[in-house]
């Protein structure tokens, strides 16, 4: 075993720790694929992506969540060739953003929604990709389930009970005195902390889950608008497709057409 002396020789004599890190990731080899480690963290999706938006990394569970075999099959795709045009578009801006900055964007809060129509919250964190001369290359992140996420994400448990309520009953009337009282917060301050949260506000927050929840119908086979408007609580038609255009930047018809001509 090496004297205290001769550890500490060879400490002095030892490259910077910046350095050491340096010289390390520059042996390692392409066949070593860092990301694997998520292989093993269940809640967990990784991904990067070029300066194209191509997916040139996929950890297991990113590939397996949207129903692809292997890595292989989303490899060289993006977001387009994946998801239906609104999710897109959303992680595209988020990606842009990342990218023109270099800087992370974290806590982004995107919504999906099961076969079972059930909205199913994600929280991902992105942050740009340097090449050896620090130039943005692209960019790498991880998503991870809502309900896994919730601890460190939410500044307030009583937002996640709030969020439960509005994925359970988004397709009725909710108000946010109403949900103030169901969580024991008063309006202002179950509007803070949905700011801090998700920088949106309690309001804003439901319009998303019933807009993501708009377009998952309207994309059904035989959809017909105005039992798509009934079914999210819409007094008529007409109000639905105003709300929607407002959030949407289209009408409801438009979005249907747009998704039967192949642009969805």
């Amino acid at each position: 075993m090496p004297s205290a002396r001769a550890r500490e020789k060879s400490r002095r004599s030892s490259p910077e720790p910046a350095a050491l890190r340096k010289r390390f990731l520059e042996e390692i080899s392409a066949q070593t694929p860092l990301y694997g480690l998520f292989n093993l963290l269940p809640d967990h999706a990784f991904f990067a992506k070029d300066l194209q938006f191509r997916i040139v990394c996929a950890s297991r569970q990113f590939h397996e969540r949207f129903g692809f075999p292997d890595e292989a099959s989303v490899l060289g795709r993006d977001d387009f060739e994946l998801f239906p045009s609104y999710l897109a578009q959303s992680f595209r801006s988020d990606d842009e953003e990342v990218m023109a900055t270099g800087q992370p964007k974290l806590n982004i809060m995107e919504l999906f929604f099961t076969q079972q129509g059930i909205p199913d919250w994600f929280v991902t964190h992105k942050l740009p990709l340097r090449d050896r001369r620090g130039r943005v290359m692209g960019l790498m992140g991880v998503s991870q389930a809502y309900a896994s996420a919730a601890q460190p994400a939410t500044p307030h448990e009583a937002v996640g009970r709030a969020v439960a309520h509005i994925s359970a009953h988004f397709r009725g009337r909710i108000s946010v005195e109403d949900l103030s009282e169901r969580v024991h917060l008063s309006p202002r301050q179950l509007h803070r902390k949905f700011i801090e949260a998700f920088a949106l506000s309690p309001q804003a927050f439901i319009m998303k889950v019933r807009m993501r929840a708009a377009c998952e119908a309207l994309r059904a086979e035989g959809a017909q608008i105005g039992r798509v408007a009934e079914d999210l609580g819409y007094c008529d038609q007409s109000a639905f497709t105003e709300h929607f255009r407002r959030h949407m930047g289209t009408t409801p018809l438009r979005y249907q057409r747009q998704f039967r001509l192949g642009g969805g």
